[in-house]
């Protein structure tokens, strides 16, 4: 009997990969670690569908199914002993993604990654290229699972670009991915507990630029400038005059008296995209060169960044309430993009920063709570590490720590009001795991608990 295909993994992404190896042929057994009712219901479901699947089952199970292939989702860690083992024995393991881009071979692919800036750099490239009537539909970290995808262009459609946007945990399983077109955000330390090091987390990135055909970078950030003599014909981009970069390189973008300028001269202003802080000018610049590689004129690059409404859960305007701004970035999961959301925005503010902590340097975090925060409310499981740094760093600012958004949501505001802060930022610092099931779950209870403050719940008391 021909030995099957396995799939770790009853996710999104996951129940696709299987559903796309079955299409192809395989033989193919869905393994999922957890068992609940709702995953007996949905794996008998996927039986009727012709697929194997076993629940409560350990990566040890792989030793006596004798795999001839291992597809994993992206949540399962790459180093695993037994994946060790079996890819030492010549068992192809690979990711989801990888699947994805060995079966979509008829449109090329964009790839998009970055510790922070990526997922608005996705959806703003997507958008730059759907407007010019393109179809640049998103996968990957963020839209669609890549395969989910894949099975829609199994079914006849065919793209004109893929856009995806990549996770170090994606690349790491996508050995042979090739985007066309990459794109490197930024590099800060970020999932450190599952690579080991930040060199090991940066050549993971870094991989992906050197396998793609024309790489677009960031040289304003000086972890992947650094890396410069790996890539000799790559596109950089900086927000500063085109000088900055020389004489190592010449800009593809920068930034001269206020124009977005390439060699051959200005594009457009600058300030044409509806989006604040710095670091959403280094987004657009690399969307920007991206598109312009990918055929686009300036005057429809223009016209598209003119109308990007931005990106949910990413310094996203919720409400205005009795003369405060409540902004939800709950994509800041980790010390630098919940910084950078600080430098963007104008004090004095209310943040509310919690969850679960993840390695990295709070210095430059702390220095923008220094500099905005009139008052930080703390929460979940970093709250009582998180209030105890705040307080011994920026002892004029008001620190105080509550269970939950539940609590924090409506005390923020009467701090607001009490405080005269205009804005109420969550942009928590951290993973959303203690206590949601993934930040966008965190985001839109956050949206909820603000738009309750004015049907009557009850505000808060200082």
């Amino acid at each position: 009997m021909v030995r099957p295909t396995a799939v770790i993994g009853l996710g999104r992404s996951g129940v696709s990969a299987a559903r796309l190896l079955h299409l192809q042929g395989h033989r193919v057994w869905l393994l999922e670690q957890r068992q609940t009712p709702q995953l007996h219901g949905k794996a008998a479901a996927l039986r009727q569908e012709g697929l194997h699947v076993q629940l409560n089952c350990s990566l040890a199970h792989l030793e006596q199914l004798n795999p001839q292939a291992v597809v994993l989702s992206p949540g399962v860690c790459w180093t695993a002993p037994i994946l060790v083992q079996l890819r030492r024995r010549g068992v192809a393991v690979y990711g989801e993604t990888e699947l994805a881009w060995q079966t979509m071979t008829s449109a090329p692919w964009i790839g998009i990654t970055g510790t922070n800036g990526k997922t608005t750099i996705t959806n703003m490239v997507s958008h730059l290229l759907q407007q010019a009537g393109q179809d640049a539909p998103i996968c990957g970290n963020t839209g669609a699972a890549a395969t989910e995808l894949a099975l829609e262009c199994h079914g006849g459609r065919r793209p004109d670009w893929l856009v995806a946007e990549l996770s170090s945990f994606q690349i790491e399983a996508s050995p042979t991915m090739a985007p066309r077109i990459s794109i490197w955000s930024t590099l800060t330390p970020d999932h450190l507990d599952r690579h080991g090091s930040f060199a090991a987390y940066g050549a993971i990135k870094a991989a992906l630029v050197t396998r793609s055909a024309i790489p677009v970078l960031n040289g304003d950030d000086p972890q992947i400038w650094r890396r410069r003599p790996l890539w000799p014909t790559a596109r950089w981009i900086t927000c500063r005059s085109g000088t900055a970069l020389q004489p190592h390189r010449q800009a593809a973008l920068s930034i001269e008296e206020g124009m977005v300028t390439a060699p051959s001269g200005p594009l457009f202003s600058a300030d044409i995209l509806p989006l604040p802080g710095r670091h959403n000018r280094i987004n657009m610049l690399l969307a920007t060169a991206a598109a312009l590689e990918a055929g686009l004129e300036p005057s429809q690059i223009a016209d598209g960044l003119r109308s990007f409404p931005g990106v949910p859960h990413r310094l996203e305007t919720i409400a205005r309430h009795q003369g405060v701004t409540y902004i939800n970035d709950s994509k800041a999961t980790n010390y630098d993009a919940a910084r950078t959301a600080l430098e963007a925005l104008d004090g004095p503010l209310v943040l509310l920063a919690g969850g679960r902590a993840k390695r990295g340097d709070a210095h430059g975090w702390l220095e923008g709570i220094a500099a905005k925060a009139v008052a930080v409310i703390c929460y979940g499981e970093a709250g009582d590490a998180f209030t105890a740094q705040i307080q011994q760093a920026c002892p004029h600012v008001v620190c105080q720590w509550l269970p939950g958004l539940g609590e924090a949501v409506p005390h923020s505001h009467a701090l607001a009001v009490h405080l005269g802060a205009a804005t109420v930022l969550l942009s928590p610092a951290c993973a959303s795991f203690d206590q949601y099931p993934d930040f966008e779950a965190r985001g839109e209870h956050f949206r909820a608990l603000v738009q309750g403050l004015g049907d009557g719940t009850p505000q808060g008391h200082l």
